[in-house]
């Protein structure tokens, strides 16, 4: 019987959950043991690690989170940490791994190709900014919760005539911010992709008020950049174990821009976690069985080193290489 190492790392997202039935249930039908490593790429690392079989995922595929736990854990920049976790694989002889994650967790696994280790990525962020995918899991969960967050701020925004600034996620892509605006019905929507002028932000919101809109909606990605600033408003200084700092903030710096030329109040609201949180959607819980499912059909073809990835309603596998090889911006 093939054993099969499963982690989730990096932020979470609805639908990991899903993805770890998927694997579970499937390869058990084709005769692949699955063990979990708990904490994202901490697992191999030390060792922790966990039988799943059936009655661990029965009831699972609308639970947000992972019973896995994640962290942002990288073995590279610990002393021997491939070796340390190609001794693990060794010892509990596992055959394959599959590494749930974004870009950073991904990148682990295309890494440790040279060390021997055969891995398989699935893409999970809500980002959904992995290139060579349409689409990543996560993506869909967060956009409904920012959708209904919208629906809900315009009641309190046009009863208090306030300009409301809504700061979501998105380092480097905008898809959360540019989608969810749409789909919200946002008045002005910023992107990491496109610098923006505050001047802009200003009159934009000035027209609204010439048409007796006395209230705007401004949607903003954390990684969006001010014109003629530095780079992207950091929260927090200190870098992960991958080299990113906390992004956050721009909301608040829109918000006191704006409030030095406006008579109508500002406020901010930042949807941070609330984004990840929460059971996933639909179509989130169908994708991501599908992945899972193709996680194990690749394996057992010898198809290692790559990623799934959805390209209209195909699954097909895609070099980890390409999928890594810079971010997925809005175009």
């Amino acid at each position: 019987m093939l054993k099969c190492g499963v982690l989730t790392g990096g932020g979470d997202s609805p639908g990991i959950n899903a993805i770890l039935r998927a694997i579970v249930r499937f390869g058990a039908k084709h005769g692949v043991k699955t063990l979990g490593f708990l904490e994202g790429w901490q697992g191999p690392l030390e060792n922790l690690v966990r039988p799943l079989d059936f009655s661990d995922v029965s009831g699972i595929l609308h639970i947000g989170g992972t019973i896995l736990g994640s962290s942002r854990t990288n073995p590279f920049n610990v002393e021997n940490g491939p070796e340390r976790i190609l001794e693990n694989l060794e010892k509990g002889g596992i055959d394959f791994l599959i590494a749930i994650g974004g870009d950073d967790t991904m990148g682990v696994a295309h890494r440790l190709a040279p060390y021997g280790v055969k891995a398989i990525g699935i893409p999970q962020t809500i980002d959904n900014d992995i290139a060579m995918t349409d689409y990543t899991v996560g993506f869909f969960s967060a956009l409904e919760a920012i959708t209904g967050a919208l629906d809900r701020l315009h009641t309190t925004a046009a009863s208090h005539h306030r300009v409301l600034i809504v700061e979501v996620m998105g380092r480097d892509a905008g898809w959360l911010s540019l989608m969810g605006g749409v789909a919200g019905g946002a008045d002005v929507i910023l992107i990491p992709e496109e610098p923006f002028k505050i001047d802009e932000v200003y009159e934009k919101i000035k027209r609204r008020e010439g048409m007796k809109k006395r209230f705007s909606i401004v949607i903003v990605a954390e990684g969006a950049v001010p014109e003629g600033t530095e780079g992207q408003v950091v929260a927090e200084a200190r870098v992960d174990q991958f080299g990113h700092v906390r992004l956050g903030g721009v909301g608040q710096y829109i918000a006191n821009l704006l409030s030095e030329r406006m008579k109508m109040p500002v406020r901010v609201t930042n949807l941070a976690y609330l984004q990840r949180g929460g059971s996933p959607s639909p179509f989130d819980r169908i994708l991501a069985t599908r992945f899972g499912a193709a996680a194990i059909e690749f394996a057992l073809a010898g198809k290692f080193d790559v990623m799934t990835a959805v390209h209209g309603m195909r699954i097909e596998p895609v070099l980890l290489s390409e999928a890594l090889a810079k971010p997925r911006p809005v175009e």
